[in-house]
């Protein structure tokens, strides 16, 4: 048995935000329709590369759902997906404000058919305000928090983040947290509700440490100031003398002394608040004197939050990884070729077992199973 074990959910949404959040209510055991438009579905599934006829960013987000092409535009459309909405637990929409409204599948029109349905909006800025209807994509989002003013490289050289933070972190992961307590709610009250995920404001908790700088001594972070943004020598990236990256993390008294001894920092430099710019040079100097492996064979005997970056093909071989099954996993295309399926964030003990292979399903491919008409 499996938490979600039951439950029908109706994904309105596409490219990532709310697939992934309903690709982990599948993975728990619920049955997810997809809801698509017809002619061409979630734009993910012509992103290239294609596997199988698909994008590969579709498969590894929509495996294990079904899927059913509806015009929501079309009065006879819409009529036609009413059976499913009065059996819905859960409805997953990614549209702008208003969009729902319009089509007549809004919150308070469904909640009248359907009054247990928890409902889940995932949008940029939220349902109101003054930034509602603003278009925007992950790096917006970024810049309107306030993240990327944080760490944004070099005055002569931005540096974009390599993960899409507001659409994972700010969108799937607070969707799929607040429809399960959503979840909760419906059990003993016994409605359903409208849940508003704002990608942009959910990702204000990472600044934690900014905001406690700021509200707390009148004086906001500057760009590469704070501690794990490059202002202090005991965190950030050094290349090796093969031409590899070293992660240091040495934070902590313990950690950081024990660093010292394992690139024989000169003993002056350790007290990194006199001089900053002089230890973090020597620390370079000192990396950039061996090859990666070298550094990390005496990082693992030290025990000193120091580790060298890996590539994402030196990641999924990673034997730790193996050992704990990370990538065990499979998902199955239309010609029937296998492929690794998305690492997911949830305990195996509530997940189907290992051995189960979900498929992509083909654009409208489970329309028969609803529709008779």
């Amino acid at each position: 048995m499996r938490p979600c074990d039951g439950l029908l959910v109706l994904d309105f949404s596409t490219l990532l935000p709310g697939p992934l959040a309903t690709l982990m209510l599948a993975e728990a055991g619920a049955r997810v329709i997809k809801i698509e438009k017809p002619g061409g579905g979630d734009e993910m599934r012509a992103y290239p590369p294609s596997w199988g006829g698909s994008g590969t960013n579709f498969a590894l987000l929509n495996a294990g759902k079904e899927s059913i092409a509806v015009d929501l535009k079309s009065p006879d459309g819409r009529r036609r997906l009413m059976p499913l909405i009065e059996a819905a637990d859960i409805l997953v929409e990614q549209f702008r404000p208003g969009v729902m409204a319009r089509l007549g599948l809004d919150y308070d029109t469904l909640a009248a058919i359907n009054p247990s349905l928890v409902y889940c909006s995932i949008t940029g800025y939220g349902q109101d305000g003054p930034k509602r209807d603003r278009a925007g994509h992950d790096i917006d989002y970024l810049a309107e928090s306030g993240l990327l003013a944080l760490s944004s490289g070099s005055p002569t050289a931005a540096v974009l983040p390599p993960i899409l933070a507001a659409d994972i972190a700010g969108g799937a992961y607070p969707a799929l947290v607040n429809i399960l307590m959503g979840l909760a709610l419906r059990d003993r009250s016994g409605r359903g509700l409208h849940i508003d995920v704002a990608m942009t404001e959910n990702l204000l908790p990472f600044a934690y440490w900014a905001f406690g700088q700021g509200w707390f001594t009148g004086r906001w972070p500057a760009d590469g100031e704070g501690i794990v943004t490059g202002g202090s020598p005991r965190y950030g990236l050094h290349r090796t003398r093969d031409g590899r990256l070293v992660a240091v993390a040495a934070i902590e008294p313990k950690f950081w002394s024990a660093f010292c001894d394992t690139i024989a920092l000169d003993e002056p430099l350790r007290d990194d608040a006199r001089d900053p710019s002089a230890t973090r040079a020597a620390i370079a100097a000192r990396i950039a004197a061996a090859d990666a492996e070298d550094w990390q064979r005496r990082f693992d005997v030290a025990d000193c939050c120091c580790t060298v970056v890996r590539d994402l093909a030196e990641a999924m071989n990673d034997p730790h990884f193996r050992a704990r099954g990370v990538f065990a996993r499979r998902i199955r295309n239309a010609d029937g070729d296998e492929a690794p399926a998305l690492p997911l964030p949830l305990a195996p003990a509530f997940r189907a077992d290992p051995s189960t292979v979900p498929e992509v399903p083909a654009l409208g491919a489970h329309g028969e199973r609803f529709f008779t008409d």
